[in-house]
């Protein structure tokens, strides 16, 4: 069974408008849900992704086995419920053969044969629920307002998560009913969405950790017979995947750097795949109107996250270098002052509007909106779309259209590159941005090429990038103590040491440039086992 449902945290000023309008005009059912979760000493289950549960519904004992999907995302995930004929107030023995013909039970056992097999009670929940069943176009949700709390430890007493959010799961129809659901009570309530599951956060809890750490880009595989639309969609998911879990964390309040960081790679990724595939005439999956829309709010996102991230720039990697030097020339080891500037709270910037609506949008993409087959039915070229999702106009096999991306961004890199000693700051700038769609555009593509070509393509990029990735961090350096040079002397000192650090880094440069430019273009080479003309 597959689980359709999108979780969002309630702020504290919209609960009771949330829960009277969860009741509606009749009231609502309300139940106390107590819940046991179990794992193994060393939490094998929880680094599987999956979670085991015995959950007393009023007098009834369900237990309960949810995991990953492969294709999946932030509002799907694989689900077994098992009714147990115990009633009463003890907790019924766990039994993993109980999903032993499922998928997901299948994975359970697996990871248990390589264990003692020894379970235990690990994370304990005790929820109110408010639910009420709504029909809406597309489908039938179930809302439901949880209030409660997460306990996890052995410690008396335990370590508590209050809990208050809203969970909308789909019943019957389309997953876009949910979508569209979660949309009107985001807008109507400042709601934020949580990808974190009670179960993961009860992880949390139990190791005493405020956080999960940042979750990094995933490898994306596409495969040569793909249809277009679902090369598409797979690049979408990974972005996705990177963009929700990092701006949920984020969302919660309990945040580092790197989250921040990873969530700004993977916007960046969202916008450089929405380039890429629209410009290789693979795009035409997504209605105009809704690529505009996802562009535009993950370009506003990005540049709020990145405004506090550039002023770090000059307190994190310059900082201590700065400061000797000053303290080398007499002055004291304080750096010069900045002036003041509007501070972006990464935690308020993700639960707006525009963060939380380029989710939905993204999810609404990705979440059924394409065929699921990825593969061609037998009489078509491989690669030819088989649906009028996608426009047939100049069919061109899914790697000859990315080839011709590839080679286009190439060239403009490759320009850049070879009159860089011409550049200005906003040009090298440019040549770094570049460069980084670049990257992931054949991070994209990988797949479909020689993995070995492709990694010494990517290491003479990544080598460029950083060395520009110095550059541009002295640049900003100086654009910002220029403003304070003319009041501070220290400033004038600083403005002219970065003179200097630049052109060491722009002369450091140099090597990483020639190998770029005289690295092989892996997507000019013949497939690997095709055959010679």
């Amino acid at each position: 069974m597959k689980e359709v449902e999108l979780k969002f945290q309630v702020p504290p000023a919209a609960r009771k408008a949330v829960e009277a309008a969860v009741a509606g005009p009749q009231a609502a059912r309300r139940i106390r849900l107590r819940a046991a979760y179990f794992d193994t000493p060393t939490g094998a289950l929880a680094a599987a992704g999956l979670a085991l549960r015995l959950r007393k519904e009023g007098r009834v004992w369900v237990q309960t086995l949810k995991g990953t999907l492969p294709e999946g995302t932030s509002m799907t995930r694989a689900e077994h419920n098992v009714p147990r004929a115990e009633t009463g107030v003890a907790v019924p023995a766990i039994d993993p053969q109980l999903h032993a013909h499922t998928p997901v039970g299948a994975a359970l056992l697996k990871v248990l044969h390589g264990t003692d097999g020894v379970l235990a009670r690990v994370i304990g929940t005790d929820i109110w629920r408010r639910a009420r069943t709504v029909r809406v176009a597309g489908g039938v949700v179930e809302l439901a307002f949880d209030v409660g709390v997460i306990e996890a430890g052995d410690a008396m007493p335990p370590r508590r998560l209050p809990v208050c959010e809203l969970e909308i799961e789909l019943t019957r129809g389309s997953p876009q009913a949910v979508v569209a659901t979660a949309q009107r009570w985001v807008a109507r309530h400042a709601l934020w969405l949580d990808t974190r599951s009670k179960a993961e956060l009860g992880h949390l809890l139990l190791h005493d950790d405020a956080m999960a750490e940042a979750l990094r880009a995933s490898e994306v595989k596409l495969s040569k017979s793909m249809m277009p639309a679902a090369a598409l969609e797979a690049v979408l998911r990974s972005c996705l995947a990177q963009i929700s879990v990092n701006a949920s964390q984020i969302a919660s309040g309990r945040h580092a750097p790197e989250h921040t960081h990873q969530l700004r790679v993977g916007l960046r990724r969202l916008r450089t795949a929405l380039r890429f595939f629209d410009g290789a005439r693979l795009a035409e999956a997504i209605d105009e109107v809704s690529r505009e829309q996802l562009a535009v709010d993950a370009a506003t996102l990005f540049r709020q996250l990145g405004q506090a991230r550039d002023r770090a720039a000059v307190a994190e990697p310059l900082a201590i270098e700065l400061t000797r030097a000053l303290v080398a020339v007499g002055q004291s080891g304080e750096l010069p002052r900045l002036a003041a500037a509007e501070e972006l709270d990464p935690t308020v910037l993700v639960r707006q509007p525009v963060a939380q609506r380029l989710m939905l949008n993204l999810i609404s993409r990705v979440q059924g909106a394409w065929p699921e087959a990825s593969a061609q039915p037998a009489g078509l070229p491989q690669g030819a779309p088989t649906s009028d999702v996608v426009a047939p106009a100049a069919w061109l096999p899914l790697r000859s259209r990315l080839t011709k991306r590839l080679n286009r961004w190439h060239r403009q890199v490759l320009v850049d590159a070879q009159a860089f000693d011409a550049l200005d700051d906003e040009g090298r700038h440019r040549l770094r941005k570049r460069i980084k769609r670049l990257r992931y555009a054949v991070e994209f593509s990988a797949s479909l090429f020689d993995a070995r070509a492709v990694r010494g393509y990517l290491k003479a990029m990544r080598a460029l990038q950083e060395r520009l990735g110095i550059v541009n961090d002295v640049a900003v350096g100086i654009a910002l103590y220029s403003a304070a040079a003319p009041a501070d002397a220290r400033a004038l000192f600083a403005l002219g040491w970065l003179a200097s650090q630049r052109e060491r880094a722009l002369a450091a440069c140099q090597p990483d440039l020639k190998r770029f430019v005289g690295s092989k273009c892996f997507w000019r080479e013949r497939p690997k086992g095709s055959a010679s003309k």
